[in-house]
């Protein structure tokens, strides 16, 4: 074990799985964001912390089930010549989950109902942190897997997520204010929600979609918005 401390592939594999874990977690933190500001505000700082804890152990939990999430990759049917797994079963049910949350949301937001304002009626804290797991499951399932083929060691993967759920936890607060405190910036966030369930059914249909492209229009959409935003500020302030 001492002799495993001291070299330095694992050190590199653990740095690797982090920066991993932070990155594909970010959609993680947006969905968490978008349900826990439909709660009362005294409630969202623990919802927000009990999401990401419910969201560290689900994905340890299924690094220790990793040869039954190997086994999802097997086919169960076909349809129209395209074979079906568990795992398929899986990214459709989620996209198509984030879709309907999604178009709820935006749809809610521009027409709230007539006893409801613009911030609509705070849901049960059980349920939201229901949707919470059951969403990460799928936001976990190619992180795991990824995981499995960077590091050859458990210790490593499980360090890796603790580390990254760390960070998210210190990021996941200030983000979910500044979401809150401007609508703008929230209908972007529910729009990069729906960009990722349609990515999800994707690859449930053999459809690779490289998140490096959504990351990247996210991104630009992001500047373009802060832009607007600072452009907003300097015309209210003349």
């Amino acid at each position: 074990m001492t002799e495993l401390l001291l070299t330095p592939e694992p050190w590199i594999a653990l740095a690797t799985l982090t920066i991993l874990e932070i990155i594909l977690g970010i959609d993680n933190i947006i969905f968490i964001t978008i349900v826990v500001d439909k709660l009362p505000e005294h409630q969202r700082n623990s919802a927000r912390r009990l999401g990401l804890l419910l969201a560290m152990f689900t994905r340890i939990a299924l690094l220790l089930s990793i040869t039954w999430i190997m086994s999802l990759t097997v086919p169960l049917f076909h349809l129209f010549d395209h074979a079906i797994s568990g795992r398929d079963l899986i990214l459709l049910g989620g996209g198509l989950f984030l879709l309907a949350k999604s178009t709820h949301e935006i749809h809610d937001s521009i027409e709230p109902g007539e006893d409801e304002g613009p911030n609509l009626k705070p849901r049960g804290y059980v349920i939201t942190l229901v949707q919470i797991a059951l969403i990460d499951i799928v936001f976990s399932l190619d992180s795991v897997i990824t995981a499995v083929g960077l590091a050859e060691h458990l210790w490593v993967m499980v360090t890796a997520i603790i580390i990254s759920v760390g960070i998210m936890m210190f990021a996941a607060a200030p983000i979910g204010e500044f979401v809150s405190n401007h609508p703008t910036f929230k209908m972007l966030a529910l729009s990069f929600l729906i960009l990722v369930g349609v990515s999800l059914m994707g690859e449930g249909l053999d459809f690779h979609i490289p998140k490096g492209y959504i990351y990247f229009a996210m991104a630009f959409s992001l500047a373009v918005e802060m832009l607007n935003s600072r452009l907003r500020s300097r015309q209210s302030g003349q």
